[in-house]
């Protein structure tokens, strides 16, 4: 078909030629709270359509494609407007005004509100438009004027660097544009199309065989969602404020879904890691690509560069790359990949050259623990950084310098699995007489780590104060406190700390941090019966509710301190899907051990019993990246994270760790009769 031929700021002439590509492969949609997502990809279109509900209505076209977006927000209605879709996203191929290509989405709509103005319009970045939802600021150099034709709004604009950009046009269906507002007929209701378009350059997208054999599970949400977020360049962190490179994110992901996922795609994650280390062997957190990576270089003073912009804020992927890596090394379905993988080139260094970079970093970070083991030598967040870890909000760890995960589980593991790697001889290649002097020290620093770090992260609760708040925080929070007082048992509480202060203080907070230990260590019998507590145990005097596994639970720390992890907190009583993951994972690892005491035993497979029954309860939520709840009713309900006016951000609607339930198999626990 033929689109009109339109005036629009940042251009020329824009003479819009569609052509409609095929059957999308990857075709969905799904409610969520407020948001509608529609999913779209088929070969180089990729596109996640977001209609907000509500009162602060709007529309969202997010492009894996340099990870960029185009979005309109509308001023504050009086009453809740509804979308609903008419036709599925169509994924087309524009040729702009100087016949450069740009890929996009058309998608139809219908409201019930009666009229919508437009407030802004960001056509950039998908950091861009995060960043304007969050605190409503965007730089005026990234302002697309509207332009008015008949019923059609249309933005576009180019990129900064005078590239191909952006384009987003609002068609009024039924209805009509009134000075710039649309107006619904007076019978019937308002109907309109959209068209968004980016020119960045299409991922290649990694399906099928190449992405999961057949040992997953039959679950067509996740498949679909893994799918979309799923490039032989990249895995994408989540969709739709997260759509491109994380590494921590990909490190996790890759290491649970490594069963179900083909060898090309184990590849892809790794490599995508090892090819963003920095110099000195620190994995990239996120990139900043595209038109955010031009913002990124104009700052500094470089000019308008495309180049990635990498972070390394973060410690946790740090520590966690090694034990991904010696997993997949460690397969059997890499002996014959492994040489392969590592001799391929970044353009500058081979992919082992770097993995040996990290290893050497490593074990230089451990150093000064092994040394002296105090609190104060542990791998604490960087400088002027509130966060560094997966809790990665500013309050994530309530005021922690010094996280559990890390400096308990990751830095003990990495130390382990450097061990591993340089005996395996798999990187005799790639390592110096130096290297093998440096990272032989792994051994003595691993035995330090796994029986000192631990112990500074315990906390001890007598039995009387562990019951005072308890009811304390169940009458604050609504919540029953006869099932959470009987799980104490009349004795002495045991969890580990979330971190450690400057000082040394524990931030006493129960965590289901707990699944990482699980998962890559090897705790005594004393620490698996407490971890089995722990997750099992009613909230608050754990981490179960009937809406999930918390990841926080403050009930015992003081008021301050609670007041940072309420329910509308990013990281505070709320349910992230792959940390119930994490700990299912965990759990069946351990019940797979031949050193069990019964009563130990029956312990674990009480906790697996009682998480798998909140993750089949919450099952359509289980790709999503995190969600809250209510208590009312005498039960706990599912609240979507971003639906209340006080939620600190939105949920994913598509997010990458939380796909790897295709790689649990949930009949593997018993049912809780049988436990009992």
């Amino acid at each position: 078909m033929r689109l009109k031929t339109i005036a629009a700021a940042g251009f020329a002439v824009l003479a819009l030629s569609a052509t409609t590509v095929a059957k999308t492969d990857v075709d969905f949609a799904l409610s969520e709270g407020l948001n509608l997502n529609l999913i779209a990809r088929d070969g180089p279109v990729a596109a996640h359509v977001l209609a907000r509900a509500g009162t602060s209505p709007r529309l969202i076209v997010a492009f894996p494609a340099g990870n960029s977006g185009a979005g309109i927000w509308f001023k504050p209605l009086a009453t809740k407007a509804e979308w609903r879709q008419l036709r599925a996203p169509e994924p087309l191929r524009l040729r702009d005004g100087k016949d450069r290509s740009l890929y996009g989405v058309r998608v139809s709509f219908e409201t019930t509100a009666r009229r919508l103005e437009p407030s802004e319009a960001v056509l950039s970045s998908v950091r861009v438009l995060r960043d304007y939802e969050i605190d409503k600021t965007l730089p005026e150099e990234l302002k697309a004027a509207p332009t008015v034709a008949g019923n059609t709004i249309t933005y576009a604009r180019d990129r900064l660097d005078g590239k191909a950009g952006y384009l987003m046009k609002l068609v009024v269906d039924e209805g009509k544009l009134e000075n710039g507002a649309l107006v619904a007929p007076a019978q019937g209701r308002l109907r309109l199309t959209l068209i968004a378009a980016s020119g960045e350059t299409p991922l290649t997208p990694l399906e099928g065989g190449a992405l999961l054999n057949s040992k997953h599970m039959q679950d067509d949400a996740a498949v679909r969602a893994l799918t979309f977020l799923s490039y032989r360049e990249k895995f994408l962190a989540g969709s739709w404020r997260f759509n491109t490179y994380f590494g921590r994110d990909t490190l996790m992901s890759v290491r649970l879904l490594m069963p179900v996922l083909a060898p090309e795609a184990v590849e892809t994650g790794l490599r995508s890691v090892l090819t963003r280390l920095s110099p000195k062997g620190e994995v990239a957190h996120e990139e900043d690509i595209g038109e955010f990576a031009i913002l990124d270089h104009r700052r500094a003073g470089q000019g308008l560069s495309d180049a990635p912009v990498y972070d390394y804020k973060m410690i946790d992927g740090d520590f966690m790359l090694a034990p991904v890596m010696e997993n997949w090394l460690s397969d059997p379905r890499a002996k014959n990949r492994a040489a392969g993988l590592l001799a391929q080139s970044d353009g500058a260094h081979k992919l082992g050259d770097a993995l040996v970079r990290n290893l050497k970093h490593v074990v230089e970070s451990a150093r000064g623990f092994a040394e002296t083991p105090r609190y104060d030598r542990l791998i604490a967040l960087k400088q002027g950084m509130s966060a560094g870890q997966w809790r990665d909000s500013n309050t994530g760890l309530g005021g922690g310098r010094y996280p559990y995960d890390v400096n308990a589980v990751f830095v003990p593991a990495a130390l382990r699995a450097t061990i591993k790697l340089v005996r395996s001889g798999v990187l005799d290649p790639y390592l110096t007489a130096e290297d093998h002097q440096t990272l032989a020290e792994a051994t003595r620093m691993e035995s330090v780590w796994s029986r000192e770090a631990p112990k500074l992260f315990e906390i001890a609760l007598p039995a009387g104060v562990a019951a005072k708040s308890v009811s304390a925080y169940a009458m604050a929070e609504r919540v029953p406190e006869r099932p959470a007082l009987a799980a104490l048992h009349g004795a002495p509480l045991r969890f580990n700390a979330l971190a450690l202060k400057d000082d040394g203080t524990p931030v006493k907070v129960e965590n289901s941090d707990i699944g990482f230990a699980l998962l890559f260590a090897e705790p005594s019998i004393s620490e698996l019966s407490q971890a089995a507590d722990l997750i099992a145990r009613p909230f608050p005097a754990g981490l179960m509710t009937g809406a999930g596994m918390l990841v926080a639970n403050p009930a015992f720390e003081a008021d301050e301190t609670r007041a940072l992890f309420h329910r509308n907190a990013y990281h505070g009583t709320v349910i992230w899907s792959w940390q119930q993951a994490v700990a299912a994972a965990g759990l069946e690892r351990q019940l797979q051990r031949k050193d069990l005491p019964v009563p130990v035993r029956r312990k674990l497979e009480t906790a697996q019993t009682r998480l798998w029954a909140a993750i089949t309860s919450a099952k359509r939520m289980r790709s999503s990246e995190l969600w809250s709840w209510d208590y009312s009713g005498g039960a706990y309900h599912i609240v979507p994270f971003g639906a209340a006016q006080g939620d600190a951000d939105e949920s994913n609607a598509l997010q990458l760790w939380s796909t790897v339930f295709l790689a649990l198999h949930p009949a593997s626990a018993k049912t809780l009769e049988s436990v009992h």
